[in-house]
Parts: structure tokens; sequence; C-alpha cells
């Protein structure tokens, strides 16, 4: 049973004036709204909790009463009026309208395009085209208004009113007190639809038309960046030219690995050379790069070249290459090798058995745990 007063579930004080509590409301019922909880029970009762504190709360004589009386006092109906319910509507058309494209208000069916003027297509490049820019060309379709239909769809451009909503372009749903709009899917909010097809765009309004574009592409382009093209999208019924807008998809190298500007690279290292601190040659996006191993260079130890990364594809600078050590070790000696290093072991002492001052006191003490 719920215990949490009117005032507490939407989260204000008891002196809370009438806008006070229905901002809170606004925020409280956003967050629960079953559209935006799917096949969430908690979040449902407490958007119904939310809604019955508000139909109270924004009442000015319901609230007198509960303030008095507590619930019990509200049974009944006694004073309740339909205020509460009419504000309720109004705000939720107004919060969720969203949801299913906007309001009530709709455009001229003549001015209204079949599809949005800007357009997208997705282009794969390699990690070398995007590390160091390159020009490309660009092969797309885009939407152009039917002429003989002046982009309605209908036969000699002849509508009728969408009999599904009736010309408003837009159907509603109600759930209880509240009223949901959202736009006819039949006439995609137009209000009309066409009595007849077109013969030349089979109704759909617009013609396909193939086009290439040359582009180009700056360094340091990533995955998922995107480039706009003016002027080269979809065309409307007016003759306005929408954007076109190039996604980028960057195919992953087999030696470098980018993270944004930084880019890292495995080294390969045989024990002795790091045991010894060798120098190596290491491959660079921009060349060859001299790497000093540190004596007793550790596995997984990280090495920066400050500046021989990517190029900030806004022109802020340039990333670090970062070498990862990858120690390697021999997977089979000979009777020489063992010997040697066994020679070379005996020749460093105590020092190459770390592990017996380390745990000869750990092995004592465990003794004593058995006597």
């Amino acid at each position: 049973m719920e215990e949490l007063s009117y005032y507490e579930i939407l989260e204000v004080t008891r002196d809370a004036d009438k806008t006070t509590i229905k901002k809170a409301y606004r925020k409280l019922a956003k967050q629960y709204h079953p559209d935006k909880n799917p096949n969430d029970p908690e979040a449902e009762h407490k958007f119904k909790l939310c809604n019955e504190a508000y139909q109270c709360l924004s009442d000015d004589q319901q609230r007198s009463i509960y303030d008095r009386y507590g619930k019990e006092g509200l049974q009944g109906g006694a004073g309740r009026s339909s205020g509460g319910f009419d504000d309720l509507s109004s705000m939720f058309e107004e919060m969720f309208s969203g949801f299913a494209g906007g309001g009530r208000r709709r455009q001229n069916p003549a001015d209204m395009d079949k599809y949005p003027l800007d357009m997208n297509v997705d282009m794969r490049i390699s990690f070398n085209e995007a590390i160091f820019g390159c020009e490309k060309e660009v092969e797309f379709t885009y939407k152009k208004s039917c002429n003989d239909c002046k982009g309605t769809g209908a036969k000699d451009g002849k509508l009728s009113t969408c009999k599904q909503c009736g010309g408003q372009g837009q159907v509603y749903m109600k759930q209880g007190f509240m009223t949901f709009s959202q736009t006819c899917p039949a006439c995609q909010g137009t209000g009309s639809a066409a009595t007849d097809k077109c013969n030349s765009c089979r109704g759909a309004g617009y013609e396909e038309v193939k086009e290439s574009v040359s582009i180009k592409i700056p360094k340091g382009i990533d995955t998922g960046n995107r480039l706009r093209v003016s002027g080269r999208g979809n065309i409307g019924k007016r003759g306005t030219r929408g954007d076109l807008y190039v996604t980028f998809e960057v195919t992953p190298d087999k030696h470098f690995i980018r993270d944004e500007n930084d880019v890292y690279i495995e080294i390969p290292v045989f024990f002795t050379q790091a045991i010894t601190g060798a120098t190596l040659t290491i491959p660079s996006l921009r060349g060859e790069l001299e790497l000093k191993l540190d004596v007793g260079t550790k596995d997984k130890q990280r090495f920066t070249f400050r500046g021989e990364g990517i190029d900030d594809v806004h022109g802020h600078g340039r990333g670090d290459l970062i070498a990862q050590i990858d120690i390697t070790y021999p997977k089979k000696l000979s009777d020489e090798q063992l010997d040697l290093l066994e020679k070379l072991q005996d020749s460093f002492g105590i020092e190459s058995k770390p592990h017996e001052s380390v745990l000869d006191s750990a092995i004592e003490k465990m003794k004593g745990w058995f006597k």
C-alpha cells in the first residue's frame, strides 16, 4: 500500500504554489511515462501516482479538502471538478506530441514534400586514406519532385480529403483522460490523398536521379564523421535542394590501432633485447623511428613519440604514436643455449634467485602452523 502523501509523490513541499507543482509533475511524468518505459510495471505505477497527485493538488478545492482530511476526504468525488482533467489532457498533448511527429498544425499539402531534402550516403575508406586525406568520387541517387503531378503523387495533381483523418493530418487516441495525437499514417500528415495515382511516378511523388560528385576528404577523418556537400541533396516541390551528407567508415589497419588522434603499435621484442636495452627501428605513420629500450624493459611497457600520431580533423594539432612492447621468449633451447643460460644465471649469484629471500621466511612460518 502506498504511504507517500501527494506532496511527497511530486517531491514538493506542502506550501508549494501551482507553478512549482506543475513543473514537478511535468518532470516526473516525462520520466515515468509508459512510452519511455515500455514493459516497466514500477514506472507505470509511479506514473499513475503522479497523475493522481497532480489531479488533486492542481485543483484548489480538492487540495483544500486533501490538506484537511487526507485521501479519505476525497472519496465519493466530493468537490471534484473537471478542470484538472482538461489541464492534464492539454499538458500531455504538448509534452508527448513529439513522439508522433508534432502538434496539430499542418502545412498546406501543396507545400509539403514526401521526403526530407537532406540525404545521407555511407562511404568506406582505407586507414591510409583517412590518415592523410584524399579525394573521392561519390555516386548517389537523389529524389526529384515529379513534374507531372507536381510532387503530390496524384494524377494531374488532384487531391481529395484523406478518409482516415478527415483532413486533419493527425489521428487521435484517448487513454483514460488523456488524448494523444500522431501523424496520420495514410497521408503522412498532409490531410489529403490522391484520387488517382500519377502514372509517371506511380504515386510516389518523385523520381530518382543518379549523380556523382568529387569530394575532398580532410586528414584525420574517422569512423562516424560526416562531411556535408552543400546543395547536392534531394530536390523539393519548389525547386529547393537540400544537402548531401557523407558518413565515413574507416577500415582498420593490420598494425596500427587508432584511439582518436593517438595511434598504437605493438613491437615484438626478444627477451635478450629487453634485458640489454637494445635500440630498434620501428615503423611509424610517416616513416621509421628509432626506439631505444630501457635496460630491463618490461612486457607491455609503452614508449610515446609525441606528435607522431594522427592530424586532428578540425586542425587542432596532432596526436601521439605509442609503441607497446610485447616480449617474446624462445620456445625451445639447445643444450648449448641451456648451458650458456645456466652459466649466465650463476654469474649473478644470489641476485638470480630473488624468490629464496622472499619465500624462505614464508616457508618457515608455514611449518610452524603444523607443530
